[in-house]
């Protein structure tokens, strides 16, 4: 996994993470490493640096942001509408990724035109299935508005 986007290689993932919980952050971070193949994958500590990191870094820009709900300073939702009322990126495909089965948090979600909802597993395996699920899909049917359509 390339923490800085240099070295990547055409068909590698990349994915914007945002979760203020240090735990998740990290289970993820070891979750994406032991996949067969690389992802790209960065971190925010809540909405408002997704946002400022789709914004402002050009040189790197996600295939796919997932954006947990529960968040300090700005939740996923928050995050979530923002993406969609800005021109510039309300293109990117945005995922949903929470401990909260709450139905209301899921239609929530869609409401505000999430790109799709994930429970989190607890358990580690069943995550990992999660994970590498999550990466096949996003890798073969992934869109960058900054960058152009991928096949």
């Amino acid at each position: 996994m390339s923490g800085s986007g240099q070295g990547r290689t055409p068909a590698q993932l990349r994915v914007l993470l945002a979760d203020d919980n240090l735990g998740d952050r990290l289970l993820a971070e070891e979750a994406f490493a032991a996949l067969a193949q690389p992802v790209d994958l960065q971190f925010a500590e809540n909405g408002r640096q997704a946002l400022e990191r789709l914004r402002d870094d050009r040189d790197w820009q996600p295939d796919v942001v997932v954006l947990d709900i529960n968040m300090p300073i700005m939740n996923g939702f928050e995050a979530l509408q923002s993406i969609r009322r800005d021109p510039a990126l309300s293109l990117y495909p945005v995922v949903m990724l929470s401990s909260s089965r709450d139905p209301e948090d899921i239609v929530t979600a869609y409401d505000l035109l999430a790109s799709s909802y994930l429970t989190k597993e607890q358990d580690f395996p069943r995550f990992m299935d999660q994970i590498e699920s999550f990466v096949a899909f996003w890798s073969t049917c992934r869109f960058s508005p900054g960058r152009g359509a991928h096949t």
